[in-house]
């Protein structure tokens, strides 16, 4: 067997080296630089060029990260490595892992409709195939990215129109910067917090195109904010940073406001499905196109996905991650504006 999980995360024994490790290793092969896949201490790190601002970002200046182009081949005691595009976040990768003639491929997080602020993703053949499941279930389908857009624009500009701020809520790493890159920047102002500000330098830095964003803290005192569409992660919600904005009106961009009752305990006033993991079908896709054999579920509704494979003839079991789903990723802050990260599990 290539790939074991162990108590520190997936290892790989014959090259010696551990992918998205869950506690400090020798060698981490990280998928994307998410807090639940990347996480500090590892004497080294090996990741995408693509996301190599935003991992920095996330493990600080002192890491000691080799940074590689999507395909180029990487080998680890005599263990063939290459990273392939995820189409999660900026930088999200697929590892493909090769010894022996056999081949792994480990999804990290991932989507397969492309969107403008990352490479989209590619399938990778192999005999063993592990994959999240953050979405597994049925009843979770994502609409066209046009009609989410569409929606929260339509949001905005009655918003606008009535004097109001549009405070729309998402994770500071990459969820944040695809709404900004989806909105109609003509509609009004918009103001990102400094935990998401940080990030869209990294993306503009990276090639990505998103709107001029302003950083509300940095405003003078007395700027009025209606009519404006302000990017918060969701941990700012409820916070004294959001005071400044008066009686505005609040949304959740997330795949799990495809649930009812979300947006109730969630206490905004609307809520957008925009996902940056595979829905139901497309994960199910995702595995065809591999060409898999085997299949190892992790993150997320894992036995729902195993049994449905299973009855379809390929060879699928459940491996337990220490992280269940999406994480807020407004951890990755400047001290100036740091805000507490929630418990792991909220998209």
């Amino acid at each position: 067997m290539l790939l074991r999980s162990t108590e520190r995360g997936l290892y790989c024994e014959a090259g010696d080296f551990y992918i998205d490790p869950w506690q400090p290793v020798d060698r981490a092969v990280i998928t994307h630089a998410h807090g639940d896949h990347a996480r500090w201490g590892s004497r080294a790190y090996l990741g995408s060029r693509e996301g190599e601002r935003v991992l920095r970002t996330r493990l600080g200046d002192q890491a000691r990260i080799r940074a590689v182009d999507f395909g180029e081949e990487v080998m680890l005691n005599g263990v063939r490595i290459s990273l392939h595009p995820a189409g999660h976040i900026l930088g999200s990768a697929q590892v493909r892992v090769e010894h022996g003639g056999e081949v792994w491929v480990v999804s990290g997080d991932y989507k397969t409709e492309a969107d403008p602020t990352c490479t989209p993703f590619e399938p990778v053949r192999c005999h063993t195939f592990v994959t999240e499941s953050t979405f597994g279930l049925p009843i979770y389908r994502w609409s066209p990215d046009a009609e989410v857009f569409a929606a929260i624009n339509a949001w905005w500009r009655a918003n606008a129109e009535a004097g109001r701020a549009s405070m729309l809520f998402g994770y500071a790493l990459g969820k944040a910067q695809r709404l900004l890159a989806g909105v109609d920047a003509s509609i009004g102002p918009i103001y990102a917090h400094g935990a998401v500000e940080r990030l869209n330098q990294d993306y503009r830095a990276g090639g990505i195109r998103i709107p001029e964003t302003h950083n509300p803290a940095a405003m003078p005192k007395g700027t009025q904010f209606g009519g404006s569409m302000v990017i918060a992660p969701p941990s700012a919600a409820g916070t004294p940073w959001m005071r400044r904005f008066g009686a505005g009106s609040t949304a959740f961009a997330s795949g799990w406001m495809r649930v009812r009752g979300q947006r109730r305990r969630r206490s905004v006033d609307r809520g957008f499905v925009l996902s940056d993991h595979v829905d139901w079908p497309s994960l199910l896709s995702a595995v065809q196109a591999t060409g898999a054999e085997c299949v190892w579920v992790t993150h997320g509704y894992r036995e729902p996905v195993v049994r449905w494979l299973r009855e379809h003839g390929l060879q699928a079991q459940s491996v337990a991650s220490r992280w269940e789903g999406e994480s807020d990723e407004s951890d990755v802050v400047p001290e100036t504006e740091s805000v507490p990260e929630p418990g792991a599990g909220a998209e």
